[in-house]
């Protein structure tokens, strides 16, 4: 039934404010831009962002786009030298990996996380 994750949507205030975040904070590759939507690609999945609907403030921890990095310290400086709110600092997680949560301009939380893979398969591999 269900294939893979075609595209992830955030709703944002200002799109060119969020345009701008995403491509040029990010690096990220932007596809396309309407009046109202804009997309961005990410590794095959589609981060959207649109202005229709109402802009909540987002849960707690909730959504969270988790973008994969090779080296956590370069993204943390990178993301600390252009501005960027930083939730939670680096640290250490149980299952192999240290992660970074930051937020967009709209609030909505974002994730970077840097994977030690023999320590990931160690712990989370089935036995």
């Amino acid at each position: 039934m269900i294939r893979r994750i075609w595209d992830i949507t955030l709703t944002v205030k200002d799109l060119k404010k969020a345009v701008d975040f995403y491509e040029n904070v990010l690096g990220l590759q932007k596809k396309y831009e309407f009046e109202d939507y804009a997309g961005f690609d990410c590794g095959g999945v589609e981060i959207g962002l649109k202005t229709w609907g109402e802009l909540e403030k987002p849960r707690k921890g909730e959504p969270c786009i988790n973008f994969l990095v090779d080296n956590l310290d370069v993204a943390y400086k990178i993301l600390q030298e252009k501005g960027v709110k930083i939730i939670k600092k680096p640290k250490e997680t149980l299952w192999g990996s240290r992660i970074l949560l930051f937020a967009d301009p709209d609030g909505n939380i974002l994730q970077i996380t840097e994977i030690e893979w023999r320590k990931y398969f160690e712990v989370c591999a089935p036995k």
